[in-house]
C-alpha cells in the first residue's frame, strides 16, 4: 500500500499543472498531473502535501483543503495507492524549474482537453463541490475498467 498526495494550486481561474515529460521510466509519462507525491516516514496529509508542492515547484503552500481520497486498486506494480487530494488557493514564493517535467498555469476551461489519466476527468470536476470525496478509480493495463464515489 502506498500514501500519496496530489494538489491542485488555483490562482485567477488557472490550475497548476505539471506535464511529465522529464523522468525516465515514468509511469505518467506524457499526462498532466497536479503536483504531489508520497509520503514519508511519520507525515501527515497536510505535510507530505505542502513538502511536496514545495519541492516540485517552489512554491510554499499555505491554505491547504483536503476535499477528497481516492483508491486505487493495483495501479502500480500491483500496489494499491491511496491519494489524498488537495485544493491550494494561497501561496507564495518563486517557481522553479521541475525536474519531472513541465509546469503550467492552465486555464480551468481547459483543464478536460489536456492529456489526463480518465479518472482525472471525473474528478477534476469534483473539486468545485463543497462536499468531501471518497472515490475509488481501478485501472486494468493503464485505461479506466471503472469507478466509484461517495460524498459526504
Amino acid at each position: 500500500m502506498k500514501l500519496a498526495t496530489l494538489c491542485y494550486l488555483k490562482k485567477d481561474g488557472k490550475t497548476l499543472m505539471l506535464h511529465r515529460v522529464k523522468k525516465e521510466n515514468d509511469m505518467h509519462e506524457g499526462k498532466y498531473n497536479g503536483l504531489g507525491g508520497k509520503f514519508e516516514q511519520g507525515e501527515t496529509p497536510e505535510e507530505c502535501a505542502a513538502r511536496e508542492v514545495y519541492e516540485e515547484c517552489g512554491l510554499r503552500a499555505k491554505n491547504l483543503v483536503l476535499k477528497g481520497a481516492i483508491t486505487f486498486p493495483k495501479f502500480s506494480k500491483g500496489e494499491d495507492w491511496y491519494v489524498f487530494v488537495f485544493v491550494i488557493d494561497d501561496f507564495d514564493g518563486e517557481m522553479i524549474v521541475s525536474n519531472e517535467g513541465n509546469l503550467e498555469w492552465v486555464d480551468d476551461c481547459e483543464l478536460l482537453n489536456l492529456n489526463l489519466w480518465d479518472g482525472d476527468k471525473i474528478f477534476l470536476k469534483w473539486l468545485e463541490r463543497k462536499d468531501f470525496f471518497s472515490a475509488k478509480f481501478t485501472y486494468e493495463n493503464g485505461s479506466l475498467a471503472n469507478h466509484s464515489v461517495n460524498f459526504y
